[in-house]
């Protein structure tokens, strides 16, 4: 790689080091110019090369805003209203049901998972778009559990995770008649044993953006002989996953963030290969059946990813997510990582030069290897802090006691990074004199 990003990877310090902090000082416009123009003036240079910064152009967004919320509800793809424009008018108001052949719509999930699958490192086959990510992580959960065979009768579930996963596993243990073993995912290695059917563990922490150890953890699992179930709705599109490099069994991811699908598009499914034959879906529907039109009173699963479909497509949800992934054309996954650690420990030291000292406690990993694509911040006054940076024209999102961030890299530049923590500093600075 060129100088590009060269704050993220400055030779004088390990990959995996905490860039020094700045002195805490404020802002430009309380007193303290100087350290401002730095600051701005990197922001342009780090923009000017960044060779990602022509992506932005692609999604609907104005320059009134600073969009930090794409950890929860990515950017729409500029293209993508055209498109459903003549999914809505043509496909669906002129050939009606013929779609479902002439348009393609019957083959979606499987096309569709095709394209997400070298976002998340996986090949072809293994991936079907389609439901929620609730009802996936329930289909992983309970057909893990089928494979992992008698006498395995314990689940580990990462006790930080996003609370839908923890519901949906404690119904599927009752189910199956396992129970479950809440625990640190960092604490998963060491836990598995002769009884572990399998954990289920998120790549990203949600609050902390916590980068959790996918190799690691996968292989251990691995050896003491349960199967490794990740969900990867705060790292796919962010970072590189490589389930198919490092031997993951099932996992399931959401849409709408990173990949930019729009609220409440599909989620997917992947299922290894190695597994698809004795994939026992608890929800099997008649879209997965082997003869799906031929109405046998008997289920027969069908080959491949497709045993991970359940009923009709949401064909409007699901081809709008297939045009939004038309921004990922030509873009490496690893270009994306470098630019997300850039943006981040960029935004970290604007916020250690500018928020009042001991205003805000950064709580996401400084080290790169432990690092998702958001900051988040501890914040005493969160619940009234957000809401003024909003109305101030920069929009993250929150989470109790934490202002979070998220830095989508093929629409956010160091300049928006620059600006959040200036008006960042400024909302707190206010909220102090008064």
């Amino acid at each position: 790689m060129s100088d590009t990003y060269e704050r993220a990877q400055a030779p004088a310090l390990p990959e995996n080091a905490a860039r020094p902090a700045a002195a805490p000082a404020l802002p430009e416009d309380a007193g303290h110019p100087a350290a401002a123009s730095a600051l701005r003036e990197e922001a342009a240079r780090l923009d000017a090369a960044d060779p990602l910064a022509g992506h932005r152009a692609k999604f609907a967004l104005d320059d009134a805003t600073v969009y930090l919320d794409g950890n929860s509800l990515g950017a729409l793809p500029a293209h993508v209203p055209a498109r459903m424009a003549d999914v809505i008018g043509r496909e669906w108001g002129e050939l009606r049901i013929r779609s479902w052949d002439e348009s393609g719509w019957w083959t979606a999930p499987e096309r569709i998972g095709d394209r997400i699958a070298p976002l998340v490192g996986a090949a072809a086959g293994q991936i079907v778009a389609g439901d929620s990510t609730s009802v996936n992580v329930f289909k992983a959960v309970v057909a893990a559990a089928r494979l992992a065979g008698e006498g395995r009768d314990e689940i580990l579930v990462d006790a930080s995770t996003f609370p839908t996963d923890g519901y949906i596993a404690e119904s599927a243990a009752r189910m199956t008649g396992h129970r479950i073993v809440a625990l640190d995912p960092a604490d998963v290695p060491a836990a598995a044993n002769d009884r572990t059917a399998l954990a289920l563990v998120n790549h990203v922490d949600y609050r902390t953006g916590r980068l959790h150890d996918l190799p690691g953890t996968t292989a251990a699992l691995h050896a003491a002989g349960a199967l490794a179930v990740w969900d990867l709705c705060h790292s796919a599109g962010a970072l590189p996953v490589g389930l198919d490099a490092h031997g993951v069994d099932l996992a399931v991811g959401c849409t709408y963030k990173y990949l930019n699908g729009g609220p409440g598009s599909p989620a997917y499914l992947y299922v290894a290969e190695r597994h698809q034959d004795r994939f026992d879906s608890p929800l099997p529907g008649w879209t997965s059946h082997a003869a799906p039109f031929g109405m046998e009173p008997g289920y027969r699963a069908a080959d491949g990813a497709v045993r991970g479909r359940v009923g009709t497509p949401d064909i409007l949800s699901m081809l709008a997510l297939e045009a939004a992934l038309d921004v990922w054309d030509g873009v490496g996954i690893e270009a994306v990582r470098a630019k997300s650690l850039a943006l981040t420990d960029f935004f970290l030291e604007c916020v250690a030069a500018y928020v009042p000292a001991g205003r805000v406690t950064p709580i996401t990993p400084a080290a790169h290897a432990e690092r998702g694509s958001q900051v988040a911040l501890a914040c005493e006054d969160a619940p009234d802090v957000m809401p003024e940076l909003i109305r101030r024209g920069v929009v993250g999102d929150l989470r109790p006691g934490l202002l979070r961030f998220g830095f989508t890299p093929l629409y956010v530049g160091f300049a928006d990074a620059e600006r959040a923590a200036r008006v960042l500093a400024d909302v707190l600075a206010g909220r102090a004199s008064d």
